[in-house]
């Protein structure tokens, strides 16, 4: 027996015994309540602090790369510099487009309602004109004419009054018609203001597309310089080599930080879930395939999509950015984590869109389609396992 049990008088009725015990159940349930609140809050505070000990964690790394490799150190350099520079220029131009868009949207509206209120105007101005022509006719005769020409007062009456509604009509248009001018005053400010902001708004567009276009011209230069020292076939053995050892490593640096990182999918499906259901990351053709060879005797381990510079490049399935920066052979890359050791890495960018720890839709636009270090356009996309490439074949929808 309950010790609470044996405290209780015996003429204690089986209805507040029931209270108490339902009483105790209540207290209990929202105890463990506000325990696990406290648990998923203080869970979610540890994710973000491992995610940023991931950041410095996969600074540090690439540190260490740039450092180990001293080959063609000062074009690699300059080539980020290049790089981050055109992608700022187009985050900077994409965020003017949208300003854009955002300013053609609040134009369309005063434009209606210019219209609007001209029409209204010209009903307005037709009504006083027929009120001042009755006016005329009326009044072809004066006021003491018509009272010593009547000889029913009734119908004088009726003249007058109908002198006088003329009148107080002509003079409510007048005022309408004063109201219609200085609203359409208000909006023709307000359609100016948005006129100036948006020829601002494009004008800031030209200079960035302007100073994006020098930096490429200026990459250009630089990827032919590499491409001069690169020149051999063994060279560029090595060199495939080196990337594809650089992004081991990294990768292998985030499955391990990762690996304690808990993968909230919430309603959306997993990758494993999804196969040969997953979209394309980009709208385009695929130039090079899973396994085919590569100059230099190396196989691709993953898709290259002919993609024009500047396409959309979108995420394959929900999921956490755990990459998103410049990494040799690459250029700007960005991989995302999907769970259950499922990464989508997407390279050859011309910029990124999201920053380390954003949670991505899947469909999502995450990066801009730019070029490799070679100089090719298009996109790189590799899908893996556990570390392990696998063939996009066999799991994105063709």
């Amino acid at each position: 027996m309950h010790p609470l049990m044996g405290k209780l008088k015996p003429g204690l009725n089986a209805s507040l015994i029931a209270r108490l015990v339902l009483l105790c159940g209540i207290c209990l349930a929202c105890t463990i309540e506000a325990q696990d609140s406290a648990g998923k809050s203080e869970g979610k505070q540890q994710v973000e602090q491992q995610l940023a000990e991931l950041q410095e964690d996969i600074e540090q790394l690439q540190q260490q790369l740039t450092a180990a490799r001293s080959d063609h150190q000062a074009e690699q350099q300059q080539l980020k510099q290049l790089d981050l520079g055109i992608q700022q220029s187009t985050q900077a131009i994409r965020a003017l487009d949208l300003q854009l868009s955002e300013l053609t949207r609040e134009l369309a509206p005063l434009e209606q309602e210019r219209e609007q209120q001209l029409q209204q105007m010209q009903v307005d101005q037709q009504q006083l004109a027929e009120q001042v022509r009755d006016t005329y006719r009326l009044s072809r005769q004066s006021r003491l004419k018509l009272v010593f020409n009547q000889d029913d007062p009734a119908e004088l009456g009726r003249m007058l009054a109908y002198y006088e509604h003329i009148n107080r009509a002509q003079s409510r248009k007048i005022l309408a018609l004063r109201k219609t001018l200085a609203s359409l005053e208000v909006i023709y400010r307000k359609i100016e203001v948005q006129l100036q902001e948006i020829a601002k708004a494009q004008q800031l567009i030209q200079q960035e597309l302007h100073l994006q276009q020098q930096q490429r011209e200026s990459r250009q230069e630089v990827l032919v310089q590499l491409q001069q020292q690169i020149g051999s076939n063994e060279a560029r053995l090595k060199e495939f080599e080196q990337n594809r050892r650089d992004l081991e490593a990294l990768l292998e640096k985030l499955n391990d930080v990762l690996a304690d990182i808990p993968s909230d999918l919430g309603q959306h499906l997993s990758v494993s879930a999804q196969k040969r259901q997953l979209p394309t990351p980009v709208k385009a053709k695929v130039r090079k395939a899973f396994g085919q060879q590569r100059s230099g005797g190396m196989y691709w381990q993953g898709w290259v999509f002919d993609a024009l510079p500047g396409s959309e490049v979108t995420a394959v399935a929900y999921g956490r950015v755990a990459f998103a920066d410049w990494l040799r052979g690459y250029g700007l890359m960005i991989i995302i984590d999907h769970g259950e050791g499922f990464m989508s890495l997407y390279g050859y960018n011309e910029s990124l869109l999201w920053e380390v720890g954003d949670w991505v839709e899947p469909g999502s636009v995450i990066a801009t389609v730019g070029s490799n270090s070679a100089g090719e356009q298009g996109l790189y996309f590799e899908l893996r396992k556990d570390g392990k490439a696998l063939d996009p074949a066999g799991w994105l929808k063709r």
